[in-house]
């Protein structure tokens, strides 16, 4: 069901802009790949990535520090069917997952131009839909919605390559993943169970123990933590609510 509605949604469209926001106000639309599925800012400001499921590789984009307009530089390939793209902390790292091809695309990011440059994918579960870098830099985390899992990977600090952990279960048809500011717990939101996975993150080895589940609404497809780390809300797509949670500060336990 999940998938037949996503590829319906990406099917949609044809072609789809970025809209960055220009001094006054003013829109201005700039052109990226065919069915962007996600979009991510370099930590520094100066750079943004989109992740275009379509035309199965990532946007480059260079950020004017006065208007926020966007201006592109030169695309690099991925993987089949890439649905998100994230940075590590320190700009360096960038990586996105594929949905088609079962795998994590790996790149290190030019510091002068915000350029990618490929490395060696690495291999996920069940059709990834999301991925996450803890705030460390240490690990990266994604999740399988075909393979109801949740993939790790350490990072090597040096060239950003990934060695894969032990994959833990999630929900069923984990959608989206998200690390808390301390890079203590992770969360996954689980659209088919209708309830989102709670975890703590052993902090040498990034592995994840799971916790109690907790009630989501419908179907729900995103989750995101507040900077402080205090909070966690959940997006729930079919029964259009956010579903609202209070983190416990020692055991990362949603309530």
């Amino acid at each position: 069901m999940k998938m037949a509605l996503r590829l319906s949604a990406l099917a949609l469209f044809s072609v789809i802009v970025i809209t960055a926001c220009g001094g006054g106000g003013d829109d201005t639309p700039q052109a990226t790949g065919t069915k962007p599925a996600s979009v991510a800012v370099n930590p520094s400001g100066k750079f943004a990535y989109a992740a275009n499921w379509g035309s199965n590789d990532i946007s480059v984009y260079t950020i004017n520090a006065t208007t926020g307009a966007l201006t592109a530089g030169t695309a690099v390939a991925a993987g089949t069917n890439p649905t998100s793209v994230a940075v590590d902390p320190s700009g360096k790292f960038a990586y996105a997952a594929n949905w088609g091809s079962n795998n994590i695309s790996v790149y290190t990011i030019n510091a002068t131009t915000g350029a990618l440059t490929a490395g060696t994918a690495v291999a996920a579960g069940t059709y990834p839909y999301s991925v996450a870098v803890d705030p460390a830099g240490k690990f990266v985390y994604a999740a399988n919605w075909g393979s109801n899992s949740i993939s790790i990977y350490s990072i090597d600090s040096s060239t950003g390559a990934l060695t894969a952990g032990t994959a833990v279960a999630a929900g069923t048809s984990p959608d989206s993943i998200a690390v808390d500011p301390s890079g203590k717990f992770a969360y996954a939101a689980n659209w088919d169970s209708n309830n989102i996975s709670v975890y703590t993150i052993n902090a040498t080895t990034g592995a994840l123990t799971a916790g109690t589940a907790v009630a989501a609404g419908t179907n729900p497809s995103s989750v995101a933590v507040d900077p402080a780390g205090k909070f966690v809300y959940v997006a729930n797509e079919i029964d259009s609510t956010i579903s609202v949670y209070t983190i416990n500060a020692a055991t990362g336990a949603l309530q």
